[in-house]
């Protein structure tokens, strides 16, 4: 069982991930990251004891926080509205690099992907190992490769064409 002190370790150790994949969902909307960040980790503690161990801490986490995005956003039956002054400033400041208004243009791209592609390609954003992605949405490894291989395709194609 998850103890109080476990917890605060696993809080630590995985909330910066888990935020960075809300803020993918909420296309760049730190109000609606850091509610569905508390979410999770209230789920995370009400749920503790039902945690057995048969998968990793980390993928019933990101399971987790994956199941609260998408619920929420369904919830709205629409998605979050894309945050326009964060993917394209009219004004643009000169401290802004080309690396970051392409990183903005990429999750422009991501934001119109499937719910499943989103959150494998967020996952795999984060570093996380295949095999822990693959655990985490229940997909077999090789069709979680072949998944991503495509999404990484059609992620080229909307950055480099804008489609």
């Amino acid at each position: 069982m998850i103890t109080e002190k476990d917890f605060t370790t696993i809080y630590n150790t995985h909330a910066s991930k888990v935020h960075r994949l809300c803020l993918g969902y909420a296309s760049g909307d730190q109000y609606i990251a850091n509610e569905w960040l508390q979410e999770t980790f209230i789920k995370v503690w009400n749920h503790r004891k039902s945690f057995k161990g048969e998968a990793s801490i980390n993928t019933w986490i990101y399971r987790i926080a994956v199941n609260t995005c998408l619920s929420d956003l369904r919830k709205t039956k629409k998605s979050v509205p894309i945050n326009e002054s964060i993917l394209m400033n009219n004004t643009i400041d000169r401290n802004i690099t080309e690396h970051e208004l392409k990183l903005k243009k990429m999750y422009s791209c991501i934001d119109k992907l499937t719910e499943q592609n989103k959150a494998l390609i967020l996952l795999e954003l984060e570093d996380l190992p295949q095999a822990t992605i693959a655990e985490t949405v229940g997909l077999a490894h090789g069709t979680l490769r072949t998944r991503l291989s495509r999404i990484r395709k059609s992620l080229l194609k909307c950055i480099t064409n804008g489609k």
